[in-house]
């Protein structure tokens, strides 16, 4: 009985490193396959009531194609009105911008030892450089992969989404054949899990969203440039649990430094940045969120770099989510509930 239980363990040192490189390596299956099924948790609600109701499932699927690609064609329309904004503006903009943000960091260039010329603007002669032109060369290979894997990326995930709503992908017959064995504790434990990430993914997008919109509209009233673009990035950025709010407010008021001349205006529009990520994030997020987001920060935060490390940026981004369902399965075992307790 010994042997068989210090095998159990063996077996287990060896399958979880196991697993996690096969994560890794397959990240360009399992990161849309992932956020599949955190959208197609979205739906579910839609496809038991269409059940109930004997509405034919083709329908069904039909609206939630529809509305999976009115997403898609909005999130399309923003990005390209953003790019036509930073675009709009001519040559002498970015002189200026770049002179005041040579002013900003020349100290800290002085401050760590750089060299440069007395008289030019340090980021002039760089944007105006070979160096620049070389770079953009060396990364426009990068850039065009990224782009073509995340276009790949989202072609997959669409595809998964049908399945699993059209319910060729059944994960709650998947959890009983492979974790409980027991019909009702699998039902029980997918429909904890499904509530609470329905929860998480409505309210976090509504924080997103309003944070998004205060930040644009802060920008327009202050006279910052490219509105459209800081609050589609506040929105985009506030989906990384505790680090994108901090990111998204930072690059927003270093960019301002460059754009407001008056010391207290200036001060002014970073306290207001300051108090809206306070007022959705610190204040109408966790009242939202309620019971269904009980996990403690230390948590959150290795959660992020371990999924990070994993899978990048949507590692950033799937990593919460991902968390609260393998907390909520191992509740459901009493030799792992400690863990779940250490987690909350």
């Amino acid at each position: 009985m010994n042997n068989m239980a210090l095998t159990n363990k063996l077996l287990l040192i060896i399958v979880v490193p196991l697993v996690f490189y096969i994560l890794k390596l397959l990240s360009f299956i399992f990161i849309p396959l992932v956020s599949a099924l955190l959208i197609a948790l979205l739906f579910m609600p839609i496809i038991r009531w269409a059940f109930k109701k004997k509405i034919p499932k083709w329908i069904t699927m039909t609206f939630i194609v529809f509305i999976l690609l009115i997403l898609i064609t909005g999130s399309v329309i923003l990005v390209r009105l953003s790019s036509l904004e930073l675009l709009s503006i001519d040559k002498s903009y970015w002189q200026e911008v770049i002179s005041k943000m040579n002013n900003i960091l020349m100290p800290l260039i002085k401050m760590f030892g750089i060299d440069y010329l007395e008289g030019h603007s340090s980021l002039g002669l760089y944007l105006n450089s070979n160096e620049l032109a070389n770079t953009i060369y060396e990364n426009l290979g990068k850039v065009l992969g990224f782009v073509q894997s995340t276009v790949v990326m989202l072609l997959l995930a669409l595809f998964f989404i049908v399945l699993l709503l059209a319910g060729s992908v059944n994960v709650q017959k998947l959890m009983e054949s492979t974790l409980f064995k027991k019909r009702l504790t699998s039902i029980r434990t997918f429909m904890i899990i499904e509530k609470s990430i329905v929860k998480f993914l409505i309210v976090k997008f509504l924080i997103s969203a309003g944070t998004g919109i205060s930040f644009g509209i802060m920008c327009y009233f202050f006279d910052i440039k490219f509105p459209v673009f800081w609050g589609l990035l506040a929105f985009g950025l506030n989906f990384i649990q505790m680090i994108g709010s901090i990111v998204s407010t930072a690059l927003l008021s270093i960019f301002s430094f460059a754009q407001i001349d008056h010391t207290g205006t200036l001060v002014a529009f970073i306290l207001v940045l300051i108090g809206l990520q306070i007022l959705f994030g610190s204040i109408l997020e966790p009242i939202f969120m309620g019971q269904a987001f009980s996990i403690n920060t230390i948590t959150i935060i290795v959660m992020l770099m371990f999924w990070g490390f994993l899978w990048g940026v949507p590692g950033l981004i799937l990593s919460v989510p991902i968390t609260v369902a393998v907390k909520t399965i191992l509740e459901q075992f009493p030799k792992t509930q400690i863990i779940s307790k250490i987690m909350s």
